[in-house]
């Protein structure tokens, strides 16, 4: 087995480092709708599940592709066109009848995939950093070779009386070498150098029965490395951990529903906490989490879906999905709804920014229920139903006499397909909702 690299070379270091120099942030500007520029739909139709809805979308660290992860137990990797994965270049010139191109990597799990995530320092340049891992239903962790598409390793769990038990969330620590795990009321940790059985385990409650409860449903890192880690759990509470001795620090308790999604803002001083069957996304001030500091409302509250939300490299905006199909973007420095555009016709369970480029992901998609002998036992999706797209949105350089890594041209809307309504025709929904 290879093993993966836990930093990248110096060399590679260096090259990264003179890049981001002389590259500008892009400011994206949302008062201009943005262009759906690639769209993937009949690849995730093919099999025998009728209804092979997405269930969520993550762009690698790097940049090159991106990750779906769908109700076929199928893991598929695209890579963007102009990475040299052979894709027209012109999304434009392909018929809405069909998708822009196709997934570049299938890996086909055993049962239900529960979670997956990337190697915080993957690399399309170097090929033993290209790896993800996923945890499935009644499997280990699994980490796969993103380039082939062949399992490097595994990492098993096992319970009280000898049998495999599935993780529920993973993440990899910032430095790469850990993968931590959410298990029923445990935390487990395995060195990734050290594939097998070998991990460190740590209960969620404390001797006096206090502390966090539940499935860890969601795990994130502060990217600040300054060693904070937090856990959701579907007991609708979330726990703030020290990486190095896994102390609990204190417990956030507020939420509608379990929560199925966290994540850190960019200075690490805020925490975003989402929730099954609950309308707003609470964010919390980790260094006073007395109380909320505000909600950001969803369209999720009639649904056990974990939908993904995720802020923009510049940490200014979020951006989310929901129910009724729209992405709702909110300006994180005053908590108001600024902008929202239709991007499915079901739920968007996955919105993912790129990295560095003036773009984004989506999915969707949600789990339909026939009746008995109704009939047609074929259900008539359109294009814009279970499938996943890019978004090309407007910027401007930060900086004068700037220099792009990317240079994003946004076409005419009159010359793309594009199903969004109007700009608009969108009202708020919502705005920040202060408790203070």
């Amino acid at each position: 087995m290879r093993e993966v690299e836990q930093n990248p070379t110096t060399e590679a270091t260096e090259a990264t480092e003179s890049v981001i120099q002389d590259y500008s942030w892009p400011a994206l500007s949302f008062d201009v709708p943005p262009l759906r520029s690639h769209h993937f739909y009949k690849q995730f139709r093919t099999g025998s599940i009728h209804n092979n809805f997405l269930k969520g979308v993550k762009w690698s660290p790097d940049g090159s592709c991106f990750l779906t992860s769908s109700e076929d137990n199928s893991l598929r990797l695209f890579s963007l066109p102009d990475t040299g994965a052979g894709a027209d270049d012109n999304a434009c010139s392909v018929s809405a009848d069909e998708d822009s191109y196709a997934a570049s990597l299938v890996v086909n799990e055993g049962e239900s995939v529960y979670d997956f995530c990337w190697y915080p320092f993957m690399t399309a340049s170097d090929p033993v950093t290209c790896v993800f891992a996923s945890t499935t239903r009644d499997h280990p962790i699994h980490l796969w070779d993103a380039t082939s598409g062949l399992l490097r390793c595994t990492y098993r769990a096992y319970d009280a009386v000898d049998e495999i038990t599935a993780a529920f969330s993973i993440a990899f620590n910032p430095a790469g070498s850990k993968i931590f795990a959410g298990y029923n009321k445990l935390i487990r940790v395995f060195d990734i150098h050290r594939p097998g059985r070998d991990y460190e385990q740590h209960s969620t409650l404390q001797g006096n029965k206090e502390g966090q409860t539940g499935i860890i449903s969601a795990v994130a890192f502060c990217p600040t490395h300054s060693g904070l880690l937090a856990t959701g759990s579907y007991s609708q509470s979330t726990a703030i951990y020290r990486e190095d001795n896994m102390e609990l620090l204190y417990v956030l308790h507020g939420q509608e529903g379990g929560i199925t999604h966290i994540q850190f803002s960019k200075d690490g001083n805020y925490l975003y906490t989402g929730g099954r069957k609950d309308p707003y996304i609470l964010c919390w001030d980790i260094r006073k989490t007395v109380e909320v500091v505000c909600k950001l409302y969803r369209c999720a509250d009639q649904t056990n879906q974990r939908i993904l939300f995720d802020i923009e490299p510049t940490g200014r905006h979020l951006g989310t999905g929901g129910q009724d199909g729209l992405v709702h973007i909110y300006d994180l420095q005053t908590g108001q709804w600024i902008s929202g555009f239709q991007a499915a016709a079901d739920t968007v369970n996955g919105f993912s920014f790129h990295p560095f480029l003036p773009m984004a992901a989506t999915s969707s998609g949600h789990r339909r229920f026939q009746v008995p002998d109704g009939g047609d036992e074929n259900l008539h999706l359109s294009d814009n139903e279970n499938y996943a797209a890019l978004w090309s949105f407007s910027y401007a350089l930060t900086g004068e006499n700037s220099t792009s890594a990317y240079d994003v041209v946004l076409k005419d809307q009159s010359e793309c397909e594009n199903p969004q309504e109007d700009s608009q025709s969108l009202q708020q929904p919502y705005s920040c909702q202060s408790t203070s």
